[in-house]
């Protein structure tokens, strides 16, 4: 038989035997709102009065959830080790392929349901493992599911935990992880395989070795019911046995044809040029990141309303995708000569002769000349009006 709110109620009690007035109060708040939310209206009114009587609790609490005191910090730095943050459902826009954003709905409804499936021996703990090359969208997932939850975001950039002094970096590890038990919050890692690198390799030594080992016995610790995130660029890197404390792995993949649509056009929406190409764009964008997608979508239209267009000028759109494609890609483009032939060879229909002139405001003598100068000569075009 399932109890509703069983994680809830065993972390208030929790916190009582621990002495914790901090860990009960927050989990007495989130129990409120679970049963308000369930219709339980009255009930949920009985524990908040009750929570009322204990001023000084609730003082603490909302202290340490709104201005950062009692957060864990590193003790060599003296620098915070955690960054909190409150991200509001419905501002936060997650753009995923089907079958992703199929294992982040699966990874929900584990949450919101984990009560329902432990009581059937099905729950699992509740641990993403996001991984993905830079800009793919694990961040922005993190912050969505905190979101969607309702609940704080803990991130934790993995680098910072990392100090000289011997053994500091595993007692870093564990003022986080005693910090999380004690408030309903999403714990999220970044740069994740600064900390849990596979152990073995001939430059390892002692202390990193013990770092793997003392995340893997907090992440063991821990509560199943505990919503650890953690992000990775470089999965590669991770060791074997971090894979296996994670159940939920979710990789991103760059965005494909379909999702590229959607994203350039959630960016652009109405400063949307009307005789945009979007097939070509669709084309022209493959391999780029959705980061990269949302920078040259705001950067163009940041472009547009400075120069007081109400639409993103397409030959603008493009030459930003085909730049920002090249210093992705390890090209320098410093000056203007050498963006207009990597423009032309990117794409000579889009960039044709006159649309060049356009864009770079010359004639098309000049960047004809351009385009077949030596590499040598460092001439710069001359713009209209400018002498």
């Amino acid at each position: 038989m399932s109890f509703p709110h069983l994680s809830e109620v065993l972390k208030i009690l929790d916190g009582a035997l621990k002495s914790n007035a901090t860990m009960s109060t927050n989990y007495a708040g989130l129990l409120a709102d679970k049963l308000e939310q369930d219709g339980e209206r009255e009930t949920a009114i009985r524990i908040r009065e009750r929570l009322a009587r204990a001023p000084t609790a609730i003082a603490h609490a909302q202290d340490a959830s709104r201005n950062g005191v009692g957060l864990p910090v590193d003790i060599e730095s003296r620098l915070d080790t955690v960054d909190v943050s409150t991200p509001v459902k419905g501002a936060v826009s997650l753009h995923l392929p089907g079958g992703t954003a199929n294992r982040m709905a699966e990874f929900l409804q584990s949450v919101r349901h984990y009560d329902l499936l432990r009581a059937s021996k099905a729950a699992m703990p509740l641990r993403v493992l996001l991984y993905g090359l830079p800009g793919t969208g694990k961040t922005q997932s993190a912050r969505w599911i905190a979101s969607e939850l309702g609940l704080p975001l803990l991130t934790v950039r993995c680098d910072t935990l990392i100090s000289s002094l011997l053994g500091q970096t595993s007692k870093n590890l564990r003022r986080v992880f005693d910090y999380v038990e004690q408030r309903p919050c999403v714990l999220f890692l970044d740069e994740f395989d600064a900390l849990a690198s596979a152990r073995g390799n001939e430059r390892d030594v002692g202390e990193l070795q013990r770092v793997v080992i003392a995340l893997l016995q907090n992440i063991d610790a821990i509560s199943e019911n505990t919503i650890l995130l953690a992000a990775s660029n470089h999965e590669r890197l991770l060791d074997p046995a971090v894979w296996r404390r994670f159940p939920f792995q979710i990789p991103l993949p760059l965005p494909d044809n379909e999702l590229r649509r959607v994203m350039w056009t959630a960016m652009l929406g109405v400063f949307a040029p009307d005789n945009l190409d979007w097939d070509a764009l669709i084309v022209r964008s493959e391999g780029a990141s959705g980061a990269l997608i949302e920078q040259i979508g705001m950067d163009t239209k940041r472009h547009a309303i400075l120069s007081g267009k109400p639409k993103v000028d397409d030959g603008e759109l493009f030459r930003r995708l085909a730049l920002s494609l090249a210093l992705a890609q390890g090209h320098t483009l410093a000056a203007i000569r050498d963006e207009i032939r990597w423009l032309r060879q990117w794409d000579a229909k889009i960039f044709s002769l006159r649309e060049l002139a356009r864009l770079y405001d010359v004639s098309t003598r000049q960047i004809t000349h351009l385009i077949q100068e030596q590499h040598g000569n460092t001439t710069e075009p001359t713009r209209r009006g400018k002498g």
